[in-house]
């Protein structure tokens, strides 16, 4: 219900729940596997916030409209975990999430995803547009590192924290 995706789209999100990846974002980006869900260290930064990541459920599934409980549920377990290690590394004074559905609501990548972006005083998060270049996987790298070393590495459940 209330989809978008076009008939032929090539997910991302999806290339790299099953193990690829693309030119913005590998399997070295990923900080936290579990069965149904997914959080990277995402390739598009905010000017003041960088380094967020991106929480994605395994399976696909286009938007909130279509997300089954269990899959959310996932990816809410996730986020938390995410949010938690972000405040812990980034030497940030909060953590925002935010999730978009549809082009109206600013939905532009057709599988459920949610940010969670590191916060800092003053940021201007919501006042400001994502920087027009990607960041690089040397740029990514140093998040990456904070957060797999504080969750203990890729792991397959989120209970396992040592």
């Amino acid at each position: 219900m209330f989809n978008h995706e076009p008939a032929d789209y090539d997910c991302p999100f999806c290339r790299l729940a099953s193990g690829g990846g693309d030119s913005l974002t590998t399997q070295d980006d990923v900080v936290l596997r579990t069965d149904r869900a997914l959080a990277f260290v995402a390739s598009r930064w905010w000017p003041n916030n960088r380094g967020h990541v991106l929480v994605v459920p395994t399976a696909h599934h286009e938007n909130l409209y279509d997300l089954p409980a269990p899959d959310g549920h996932a990816v809410h377990d996730v986020v938390r975990e995410i949010a938690i290690a972000i405040r812990h590394t980034y030497d940030c004074q909060g953590v925002s999430t935010r999730q978009h559905n549809e082009p109206a609501g600013y939905q532009d990548a057709w599988h459920y995803h949610v940010h969670v972006f590191p916060r800092y005083p003053g940021d201007n998060l919501y006042n400001t547009r994502h920087l027009p270049d990607p960041a690089t996987p040397e740029d990514r790298q140093p998040y990456v590192r904070r957060l797999s070393a504080y969750l203990g590495g890729v792991r397959e459940d989120p209970e396992e924290r040592p």
